[in-house]
């Protein structure tokens, strides 16, 4: 049995706002080919958690690494092996998705070969190719999450963070996304941070749930079923994080 090296290790991750403490002391890793979705209600620091590890948010103490790299330490380094998807659609509006997607590969430093063939293929990975010249703002949300999804693997990153992906998608394009997403996972490390449990089911290797900032259940979706008397998962859930 080959052992997959951990991608993402987060040891003791704390964030305080002022006198609140939205993630408290946390640890976990993330495997190469794990699909690990990141459970918690509103306001119970998953957003927050996926900020610090992507170098959008300053951690208070505790350390996060992404392929070796500490996120602190070595931000760029980092950056380049991470592939992000934040909550809400980050995205310039103004500009079309072919445009913004040409412009994020230039950011990304890819030469102009390369560019033009990440950019198609994330293009046909999402399924964008009927609004490749329509301004981003003119987009329903569904395909709004789409391009950002397109961005976001753009540079074929050994590590993919996606808070929400299919936070507006119709079925047809969850299930869409959710076979993309178990697809990738044959050579990269993904979290998924979601509240919607249906998720974990269909595409995660592992869960973690986070209540109030900590971590209060670290295993695989079929042992959280199990502890369920009904096979529900929300009622697990509920009992998990009820405070």
């Amino acid at each position: 049995m080959v052992l997959k090296e951990n991608m993402i290790v987060i040891e003791g991750l704390t964030k305080d706002f002022d006198s609140f403490r939205a993630v408290d002391n946390i640890s976990f890793n993330v495997k190469k080919s794990e699909v690990l979705g990141f459970l918690g209600p509103n306001g119970a620091g998953k957003s927050t958690t996926m900020k610090m590890l992507t170098g959008y948010l300053p951690i208070s103490s505790g350390t996060a690494s992404v392929c070796g790299n500490d996120v602190t330490r070595y931000p760029l380094e980092t950056k380049t092996r991470i592939g992000y998807l934040p909550e809400g659609a980050p995205l310039y509006g103004d500009m079309t998705t072919i445009g913004l997607l040409n412009f994020i590969a230039e950011v990304r430093g890819l030469s102009n070969a390369d560019k033009r063939d990440k950019v198609n293929l994330s293009i046909k990975k999402l399924q964008l190719e009927s609004v490749m010249n329509q301004p981003i703002e003119t987009l329903s949300k569904g395909f709004k999450r789409r391009v950002g999804f397109a961005q976001a693997i753009l540079h074929d990153p050994d590590v993919l963070v996606l808070d929400e992906p299919t936070d507006g998608l119709d079925p047809n394009q969850k299930y869409q996304v959710r076979e993309l997403i178990k697809d990738m996972a044959l050579d990269k490390a993904i979290i998924i941070s979601t509240h919607i449990l249906e998720e974990v089911e269909a595409v995660c290797s592992r869960a973690v749930i986070i209540s109030a900032g900590r971590i209060v259940f670290d295993d695989t979706p079929e042992t959280l079923k199990a502890k369920s008397t009904s096979g529900s998962l929300d009622e697990v859930f509920r009992k998990l994080t009820h405070k």
